[in-house]
């Protein structure tokens, strides 16, 4: 599985094309180097090259999705709260996390495959981030 080529979404029930430019497909399936905190079968967990705290690691789905609203399966929304769980452990962020995710250019979202932000290492109350 991953980011290599087409595949079936059932919930569409249409052929769906992985994006062949898109960087997170090309870091989930290992084109492009990047510090891996976690790794499974559905998703993967890296460092941010611009962390906007002392941690900021990104948890993806290996398979394209543009966002959270584009159809990723429940069993992928598992993997990635799993994922994030682990990279909470393997960070060190025993007295808490943020993780959140962006949907579109005007919430933020600068690459166009769905992610989750896990930030922390540093208070992050509100109006912190």
């Amino acid at each position: 599985m991953g980011a290599t080529g087409p595949h079936w979404d059932p919930l569409r029930k249409e052929l769906a094309l992985t994006d062949t430019d898109c960087i997170f497909c090309k870091i989930a399936s290992h084109e492009i180097p990047s510090t891996i905190v976690y790794e499974d079968d559905l998703v993967i967990a890296f460092d941010d090259l611009s962390p906007q705290a002392p941690v900021h690691t990104l948890v993806i789905p290996k398979d394209h999705y543009r966002d959270i609203t584009d159809g990723v399966p429940a069993e992928t929304l598992a993997a990635m709260t799993h994922a994030i769980d682990e990279v909470a452990r393997a960070k060190g962020l025993t007295d808490g996390f943020r993780a959140i995710t962006n949907k579109g250019a005007d919430a933020g979202q600068t690459v166009m495959h769905f992610h989750m932000h896990v930030l922390g290492g540093k208070p992050l109350g509100e109006g912190l981030l």
